[in-house]
């Protein structure tokens, strides 16, 4: 039996630490008085609400071949539809570029470095391990699918 990918579920626990963490920063030390002009809100909320829909669109992928979502249990099938096409990580991008829309849509300059900071430790502490996880389970299936499809984002 292959292990479980995480024990703990870090990506979750390292995106909502990095969003407080950069809720806690805005308060403190506040944006520059531009980031809330009206047309940098809107452009944030689009940028925001585009990464929650990929989110969605991810997770429907994966409900759709009954994969298990939870990044500490073992995978159940491989999703290589939807989003999954130009992702191998969706979910995980759909969170960055949702924090990184915040830094504009809450004017809060703390969110894109809490945004790239969540993604690079979700890369060592999650992502790794899972695709290992996936190699082991899906053996040649995964190989080729992690030869065609980026990590983050793009066609190989």
């Amino acid at each position: 039996m292959v292990a479980a990918p995480n024990r703990i579920p870090w990506p979750p626990i390292l995106f909502v630490s990095a969003a407080l963490a950069a809720v806690g920063l805005g308060m403190v030390l506040p944006g520059p008085a531009w980031l809330h002009a009206s047309a940098w809100m809107v452009l944030g909320w689009l940028t925001l609400l585009s990464g929650l829909a990929i989110d969605l669109a991810a997770m429907v992928a994966m409900w759709r071949r009954r994969a298990n979502i939870l990044p500490h249990r073992a995978a159940t099938a491989l999703v290589t539809t939807g989003p999954f096409v130009w992702s191998r990580n969706p979910i995980y991008l759909g969170n960055t570029i949702a924090m990184t829309g915040a830094t504009l849509a809450f004017a809060n300059p703390w969110f894109l470095p809490a945004a790239l900071m969540a993604a690079l430790a979700v890369t060592q502490l999650a992502i790794r391990r899972e695709e290992a996880h996936l190699a082991a389970l899906f053996g040649a299936e995964w190989g080729a699918y992690s030869q065609r499809t980026a990590r983050w984002f793009g066609r190989r």
